[in-house]
C-alpha cells in the first residue's frame, strides 16, 4: 500500500481490516480525482455553468434540446456570461457544462462508494463501534462538503462577479483536505496496526515531520487564495516579481491583514515564500531521516516525500512561468495532495503500533 516498501507489518494485519483499509485507500483515490476535477473546473471557468443545486435530479444531464436551452438561458443571466463568454453559443456552453457536471457527478459517486460499503462492513461485523461512529462522521462531513460547494458556487452569481469568492473556495478546499487526511490516516492505522516500531529514528524526526505536515497544509491554503484571486496570471517571472524580490504594492490594502488574502501581489509572494520554506524543511527532514538508515514504511514514505517535494516545486515554477496552463495547474493541485499524503504517511509510520481487535461493536486496544 502507499509508501510501504516493507510490507512485513501489513501482512500481519487481519484480512478483514486489510479489506476495510483498501476500501478507504480507494476512497482517497476518488477524493484525489475530485480535487483534480475541482481544479480543472476552476481553471476553465466551468464551475458557474450549472446554476441549480439538485442533489438527486442532478444525476442526469439535460436529455432534450428544450432542457439544454433552459439551462443555457439560466447561464446567460449571470455576469460571467455577459462579461466573459457573451455570444459563445450553446456548443460553447456545453463545453464548460460537461466538466462541471462530471465534477458534481463524481462527488455523488463518492458518497455512494462511501455509504454502501460502510453499511456492508458494519453489517458483516468488520467495523467496531468506534470506527462506525468515526466513519459516519466523515460521511456527514462529505455531505457538508457538497453544501459548501454550492455555497461557494453561489458566490459567483453576484453582480459583476465572474468567479467564486476566494474565501469560500478556500473553505471548500480545506474541508476537502480535512476529509481526505482523516480517511487516509484511518486507512493507514488499519493497514499498519501491527507493524513493528521503526528503528533508527533520528532524534526530533517526528517533530520535523509534524512541521512538514503543518507547513504543507499552510502552503496549500495559501495556494487556494492564489487560485481564488487568479494571482498566478500575473508576475510570471521567477524568482523576482517584475524585477523585485518583494513586489511593489505588497501592503497596498488597509487594514494590513487584507493583503494576506485579497492583494494579488502579496498573496502570490506569500505562496512563493511558504513553498520555498516548506521545500527546504522537507528536504532537511528527509535527509535527517534517511541518514539514520530508517527501515520499513517510514523509509519508503521519506523517499516519496523527498521526490514529490522536488517535483511539486518544479511544477509550481513551471506553471507560473507558463501562465497557468490548465494541465499544469491541475497537476500542481493534485501533486499537492500527494505530497501531503507522503508527509502524513511518514508521520504515521513513527507512531507506536496500536493493534486492535475489531469484533462486532467492540473495541479493544492492546498496549
Amino acid at each position: 500500500m502507499p509508501f510501504d516498501l516493507d510490507t512485513t507489518g501489513s501482512c500481519r494485519t487481519p484480512p478483514r481490516d486489510r479489506a476495510v483499509a483498501v476500501w478507504l485507500f480507494v476512497m482517497c483515490g476518488m477524493l484525489l480525482v475530485m480535487v483534480s476535477l475541482g481544479g480543472a473546473t476552476r481553471l476553465t471557468g466551468s464551475g458557474l455553468s450549472i446554476m441549480e443545486w439538485a442533489p438527486l435530479r442532478g444525476f442526469l444531464p439535460p436529455l432534450s434540446d428544450s432542457e439544454w436551452q433552459r439551462v443555457y438561458a439560466l447561464y446567460r443571466d449571470i455576469p460571467q456570461y455577459a462579461l466573459i463568454n457573451h455570444g459563445f453559443g450553446l456548443e460553447g456552453f456545453k463545453g464548460i457544462f460537461w466538466l462541471e457536471w462530471t465534477h458534481r457527478l463524481w462527488g455523488r459517486l463518492i458518497g455512494i462508494a462511501f455509504a454502501v460499503p460502510l453499511a456492508w462492513f458494519a453489517w458483516r461485523g468488520a467495523l467496531n463501534r468506534t470506527l462506525v461512529l468515526r466513519l459516519l462522521g466523515l460521511l456527514a462531513l462529505g455531505g457538508l462538503q457538497g453544501a459548501v460547494g454550492w455555497f461557494m458556487v453561489a458566490s459567483g452569481f453576484a453582480a459583476d462577479s465572474t468567479a467564486v469568492s476566494a474565501y469560500r473556495l478556500v473553505i471548500h478546499l480545506v474541508l476537502a483536505l480535512s476529509l481526505y487526511s482523516a480517511i487516509f490516516w484511518m486507512a493507514l492505522s488499519l493497514w499498519r496496526q501491527n507493524a513493528p516500531r521503526p528503528e533508527n529514528v533520528a532524534s526530533g524526526l517526528r517533530r520535523l515531520t509534524q512541521g512538514c505536515s503543518a507547513a504543507l497544509a499552510l502552503t496549500i491554503v495559501a495556494g487556494g487564495f492564489v487560485a481564488g484571486l487568479k494571482a498566478g496570471l500575473t508576475y510570471n517571472s521567477f524568482p523576482l516579481m517584475d524585477g523585485h524580490l518583494v513586489p511593489d504594492g505588497y501592503a497596498a490594502l488597509h487594514p494590513l491583514w487584507r493583503n494576506l488574502t485579497e492583494n494579488i501581489a502579496a498573496v502570490q509572494f506569500d505562496h512563493r515564500v511558504l513553498a520555498t520554506m516548506t521545500a527546504v524543511l522537507v528536504i532537511v527532514t528527509v535527509a535527517r531521516g534517511l541518514s539514520r538508515r530508517t527501515t520499513g514504511p517510514l523509509r519508503g514514505s521519506l523517499w516519496v516525500l523527498g521526490a514529490l517535494v522536488i517535483l511539486q516545486y518544479v511544477l509550481g515554477v513551471t506553471t507560473l512561468l507558463w501562465v497557468v496552463p490548465i494541465a499544469l495547474g491541475t497537476a500542481h493541485q493534485a501533486v499537492a495532495v500527494l505530497l501531503l499524503s507522503a508527509a502524513l504517511s511518514a508521520l504515521h509510520a513513527q507512531r507506536a503500533p496500536r493493534p486492535m481487535v475489531t469484533t462486532r461493536f467492540a473495541f479493544v486496544e492492546r498496549s
